[in-house]
């Protein structure tokens, strides 16, 4: 989501008048922008700023942007601690600097007419809807980027088309939960009828979307994945834990039978699915049976993907008001690392069963001399090729794997 809110800013910037710059020490305007979904991100956010003094006090034309989910309402805290910042924008909040660059550029608002993000690689994110209703104890998005808000469907086909018409040639549709999409709209769309409209735009090759919540994915939105073509069979669906009782002090929704049993569905529904998941260790009251049963579950589902964070508490948030964070951060750290060791041994294996296959990549650009792209499965491939390959789909045989990338030779 930040991605896709940077690419919108730039896109603004650059209409009126603006240039990326190739080095941060050149630029006359930098934006940060942050995200406060674990106290790291919020830190290095932090860590930038603060060096940014000494640049600051050399270069007084310099403009310093602080954007995203650190600014909340207390900006006069942020004032306090970032003296040399001179805008506190909260997320998707950029009109301020907007205004600000168009009156040193003397651009008019009114000839400026919001233009679609910059396309910087063949696959571009395209949120459809902002903010999230479900209030998590653990989750600060509510807070910093506010309840539900969904994108007409006609704004998203027009922005979609206009992505394709720049080169790309998949689209990655955003939403804190990307499954509530529509209700608050007047005739309430859902994602599987955006999901149809959008599977009919020429040129656009490949279509995903995230992120789901398991509560909320019907069987409406399942079959509609396993009918439309440009749609990938990969479906990101957090668990958070493993555990009833830790997924009700979560405040998720559902229980692991119940996500079990969508689990099933899903596979069942669209055969050679990847599934990729989400998991929180360490959080309040977890012990160490209960960790085990997210163990138990990360074993049995056999996710392709788990990314697995240490809880750490977000100030504001239930979670931060009532609950105790009562495990140690070494433990915390050695859940974790638990957590990343088993997903390494499945996604090797998994990986494995590739080898000597042959996928297909969207190439999205190249890295120390190989393209690279992603398999409709989210794969991610390597391969060496003499000709120009980013934004083609190329057909390559798998010679090598790893929990982490496909190596192999363009067919």
């Amino acid at each position: 989501m930040n991605k896709a809110d940077s690419g919108r800013l730039a896109a603004q910037l650059e209409q009126c008048g603006c240039q990326l710059a190739l080095r941060w020490e050149a630029a006359d305007l930098l934006i940060i922008n942050s995200c406060s979904v674990r106290q790291s991100a919020e830190d290095r956010a932090s860590g930038r700023l603060s060096a940014l003094k000494t640049l600051k006090k050399e270069r007084k034309d310099l403009a310093i942007a602080l954007v995203g989910c650190m600014v909340d309402s207390n900006i006069e805290d942020l004032k306090r601690r970032f003296p040399h910042v001179d805008f506190f924008l909260p997320p998707q909040g950029f009109e301020p600097l907007i205004r600000w660059v168009q009156n040193r550029s003397l651009i008019s608002t009114h000839e400026r007419v919001p233009p679609p993000p910059v396309v910087s690689t063949p696959s571009a994110f395209v949120p459809i809807i902002e903010g999230c209703d479900n209030f998590c104890t653990y989750c600060i998005v509510p807070y910093r980027r506010g309840r539900e808000r969904s994108r007409p469907p006609q704004e998203i086909l027009g922005e979609v088309e206009a992505l394709v018409q720049k080169g790309a040639k998949e689209v990655v549709l955003l939403g804190q939960n990307v499954d509530s999409y529509g209700h608050d709209l007047p005739k309430k769309p859902d994602l599987a009828e955006l999901l149809t409209l959008l599977n009919s735009v020429p040129g656009l090759v490949r279509i995903r979307f995230l992120t789901s919540h398991p509560k909320d994915m019907g069987s409406r939105l399942i079959e509609t994945v396993a009918r439309l073509d440009k749609v990938c069979e990969h479906i990101s669906l957090p668990a958070q834990s493993g555990d009833d009782e830790i997924l009700q002090a979560m405040g998720r929704g559902y229980i692991v039978a119940q996500y079990r049993q969508l689990i099933a569905r899903l596979r069942s529904a669209i055969p050679g699915v990847a599934l990729s998941t989400d998991v929180i260790v360490g959080f309040p009251g977890e012990t160490e049976v209960q960790f085990g049963r997210t163990l138990s579950l990360l074993e049995d589902i056999r996710f392709d993907t788990v990314h697995v964070a240490a809880y750490s508490p977000r100030p504001g948030t239930v979670a931060a008001r009532s609950l105790h964070d009562d495990v140690p951060s070494a433990e915390k750290e050695r859940r974790l690392h638990e957590v990343e060791c088993l997903q390494e041994g499945i996604a090797s294996a998994i990986n494995a069963r590739l080898l000597g296959q042959r996928v297909e990549v969207l190439v999205l650009g190249k890295q120390q001399g190989k393209w690279f792209g992603r398999t409709r499965m989210d794969k991610l491939v390597f391969f060496p090729d003499d000709t120009g390959r980013t934004g083609q789909l190329v057909q390559v045989k798998v010679e090598r794997t790893s929990p982490w990338a496909l190596q192999g030779v363009s067919l």
